[in-house]
């Protein structure tokens, strides 16, 4: 089974973009969120979204799998994000 991995990034950021490719490199079809993109109830949601996870609200911030087998991963670490995608 297939685990769901959220992105949230900021759409000029180099270690979200960083984190985007290594995404794709791996295969991962990830639920990318560009925060800054967004607008109103949208970019209020997907900011509380992160806050759940990263009280520091830093970015990107990865959430791979849900309730609790739920992985965050803050900021860009190839080895941290390939390891909680193999789980």
């Amino acid at each position: 089974m297939k685990r769901r991995v959220r992105l949230f990034a900021i759409s000029t950021c180099g270690w979200c973009k960083r984190t985007k490719r290594l995404l794709d490199k791996l295969g991962i079809q990830a639920e990318v969120t560009d925060v800054d993109l967004l607008e109103g109830e949208a970019k209020q949601a997907a900011r509380d979204e992160v806050a759940r996870v990263n009280p520091r609200r830093s970015y990107p911030t990865m959430i791979v799998g849900e309730g609790e087998d739920e992985r965050i991963i803050v900021g860009f670490d190839e080895a941290k994000i390939e390891e909680a995608l193999k789980e």
